[in-house]
């Protein structure tokens, strides 16, 4: 399972405005935005159910005041 957390668009990332503004330094060009963010890889077995894997990432493994989440499964 891949669980993705990013700050929520309306919330400041200063690290993400850090990479973008050494990116304009360095030279490279198109990068509008980048936000910065956790990623995190599980192994859970076929009994973990999608709601309970939900509930994983929205207690433990995001602050769902200021973060946002994308569970995966994977393969």
């Amino acid at each position: 399972m891949i669980v993705d957390v990013l700050p929520k668009a309306e919330i400041l990332d200063p690290q993400g405005q850090a990479v973008a503004r050494a990116m304009g330094r360095l030279g490279v060009a198109g990068v509008a935005d980048v936000r910065q963010g956790k990623h995190f890889e599980l192994e859970v077995d076929d009994t973990v159910g999608d709601a309970e894997l939900e509930n994983i990432a929205a207690t433990l493994l995001a602050n769902p005041v200021i973060e946002e989440w994308v569970v995966r499964r994977v393969s």
